[in-house]
């Protein structure tokens, strides 16, 4: 697929980037060459493909060790707000 210069121009003002006139050719050229790769990916079928957990075989995700690193500041946290009771914040009812 290939994208035109309004296309693209569209594209800047949408996402708010102020391209000049000299690069407007090269994201013409670069996006119009990112979306034709995704089509080629797109086309690819991977219906029997097995979701997997880590790309090598026989390796798993190394994960932190669950210990809490931060300490309990709810008082100092719930010191700011209107309306506490106990340990829970009381807000307005907005569904009756």
């Amino acid at each position: 697929m290939s994208l035109t210069r309004p296309q693209v121009e569209g594209i800047a003002h949408l996402a708010r980037l102020q391209i000049t006139e000299a690069e407007l050719p090269v994201y013409v050229d670069s996006l119009s060459k990112i979306l034709s790769f995704v089509e080629q990916l797109s086309a690819v079928d991977t219906g029997s493909v097995e979701p997997m957990a880590h790309p090598l075989e026989g390796e798993s995700q190394r994960l932190r060790a669950d210990d809490a690193t931060e300490t309990d500041r709810r008082e100092k946290y719930q010191a700011n707000a209107p309306s506490v009771s106990g340990a829970l914040y009381i807000v307005p009812r907005v569904i009756e």
